[in-house]
């Protein structure tokens, strides 16, 4: 990767992603785009455009005159967003895609679209989830999500572009809030541990999913696009997790910092048959074979990160400024 452009960059994955990569490659040399530019240190640390991913001429435009050579494609609705406005998600979500592949096609750039273990459905194996599984998806996230690998598939086979992709499991930040995930509880939990010392949680007590703490998701992508082409055979839907756990886990491990911190529950039923049709766990061991995919924080230690960033986040000192 030389010049990068990145679609939908202040979003979950974007606003810390774009900050990783001009770490490593250079501010001038990774493009931000996004449907409206806000003010933050993110946005106007460096090149940044107003982008609609459903206008493929502007999309066009912009990485050929940023004469970019990789396209980083992060924008889309999330599951539980896209589950209440499905037709607006099919339309973003792979209008957006098929017009990012476009240009990567048009341009000969490498391409990175982020997959989810949305793309995986009831009849999916629960435990120790493959890499290549059954996949029938009740939710239009997971539609677009299967559809999604299948075109970037398409595009590798039928056009010659080198397209990369990951299926993420929840992730969570201390940087960006909850944008509509179902996996969000996980984030919302910290969040409200160090403001409010409680949490509601809209999902059922003993419902696992995989998670991993954002470092190491952000890791992972840079590793898999620097990976020797040659060695990678899944290509666009490779498996990756750190762990499988439920709220109580959360919540019993967040009380070894913060003792008197309470977790009640009040199920929202629309998120909770999502998350129920999703895995309880996940096989990444062909990331790992492939690319070398090794995450580096569990359970304890991203609570332990967590806590201390957020605390200095919410801070009366840092919430006065």
């Amino acid at each position: 990767m030389k010049k990068i452009l990145i679609t939908g960059a202040l979003g979950q994955i974007g606003s810390e992603l774009l900050v990783k990569l001009r770490e490593v490659y250079g501010t001038d040399h990774v493009v931000a785009t996004d449907i409206r530019k806000n003010d933050s240190e993110i946005a106007l640390s460096g090149p940044f455009e107003i982008l609609d991913v459903t206008d493929s001429k502007r999309m066009f435009e912009i990485a050929k005159n940023h004469q970019v050579d990789t396209i980083i494609h992060l924008a889309a609705l999330l599951s539980a967003t896209a589950e209440a406005k499905p037709l607006l998600a099919w339309n973003l979500n792979m209008g957006g895609l098929v017009n990012a592949l476009e240009v990567a096609r048009e341009l000969s750039c490498q391409f990175f679209t982020p997959s989810s273990i949305g793309a995986f459905g009831p009849t999916t194996p629960k435990e120790n989830t493959p890499q290549e599984t059954i996949q029938r998806p009740t939710t239009m996230y997971g539609v677009n999500k299967v559809a999604g690998e299948l075109l970037c598939d398409y595009y590798f086979h039928k056009f010659g572009v080198d397209t990369r992709g990951i299926r993420f499991p929840g992730l969570i930040s201390y940087v960006t809030p909850p944008g509509g995930g179902t996996t969000d509880y996980a984030v919302e939990i910290y969040y409200e541990a160090v403001k409010r010392g409680k949490y509601t949680s809209y999902i059922e007590k003993g419902t696992f999913m995989d998670m991993m703490y954002m470092p190491d998701a952000l890791k992972a992508i840079i590793t898999l696009m620097e990976a020797n082409a040659a060695q990678i055979k899944h290509r666009n839907a490779f498996n990756v997790t750190a762990m499988s756990v439920a709220p109580e886990m959360i919540a019993s491990e967040i009380r070894k910092h913060i003792p008197e911190f309470e977790i009640e529950y009040h199920v929202d039923p629309a998120r909770q048959a999502i998350a129920e049709s999703w895995p309880n766990s996940i096989d990444p061991s062909a990331a790992r074979e492939e690319w070398g995919f090794a995450a580096e924080y569990n359970l304890q230690t991203m609570t332990s990160d967590m806590l201390e960033k957020l605390s200095k986040k919410y801070s009366p000192s840092t919430m006065a400024k």
